[in-house]
């Protein structure tokens, strides 16, 4: 027999799923922005805007699912667990946004080298694969899929030590391009750890244990 909490749960998976599908698609158009030289600031300040809504409504769920229900352990895990996630798929949207601040400030990467956008182009790749991870494993609640995106944050945590290292070692005169390319590894790194706080919630809900992914 179907509970009246576990409709309202499934709406909030509903509605987590669609925060995920719209933070991979303003992830995706700022990242692309950046690397291309293009300008989409407004329009990732709407998108992000829409996810802090999105995020607003699942807290309030969030309170109305504990003053209305009698939320059993597993309730209130899953209950939890679905609040962090919004915070995290908001969070991704005010990265996506920063993302596209710094393109306008310090034009992207135009006073960069075709090594550094090379680079940029890489650590970016494997951070939205690491975004499209998170946001499968929710809706699919696989914890093998959330466990598989360890690596890769590890790569990504690599990619941004070995270039500061490089920025260390190398005479580079360029301040925009040292700013833009150092802020930009660091949002990415950022985007990074939040998709693994999101595949740990995932491991929560699932198994009732708190995992480490980092």
């Amino acid at each position: 027999m179907t509970r009246l909490i576990d409709v309202v749960l499934e709406d909030q998976s509903v509605l987590l799923y669609r925060m995920g599908e719209l933070t991979y698609q303003t992830l995706s158009l700022s990242i692309r922005a950046y690397i291309d030289g293009l300008t989409v600031q407004n329009q990732v300040r709407d998108m992000s805007d829409r996810l802090m809504i999105m995020a607003e409504k699942v807290e309030d769920r969030t309170f109305e699912l504990i003053a209305r229900f009698q939320p059993v352990a597993s309730d209130l895990r899953t209950i939890k667990s679905y609040m962090k996630i919004s915070y995290d798929f908001a969070r991704y949207g005010r990265y996506a946004l920063d993302i596209s601040f710094i393109n306008d400030q310090l034009n992207g990467l135009k006073e960069c080298n075709s090594d550094m956008r090379t680079f940029v182009e890489k650590m970016s790749a494997k951070v939205l694969q690491m975004v499209a991870i998170s946001i499968d494993a929710l809706h699919k609640l696989d914890i093998n899929l959330a466990r598989s995106i360890s690596q890769t944050e590890q790569e990504v945590d690599q990619m941004y030590i070995d270039h500061l290292q490089k920025l260390f070692d190398e005479e580079l005169t360029n301040s925009k391009c040292i700013l833009s390319s150092t802020l930009m590894a660091r949002y990415l790194e950022r985007i990074a750890d939040h998709a693994v706080y999101v595949c740990e919630s995932i491991l929560y809900i699932v198994t009732g244990e708190k995992n480490k992914l980092r």
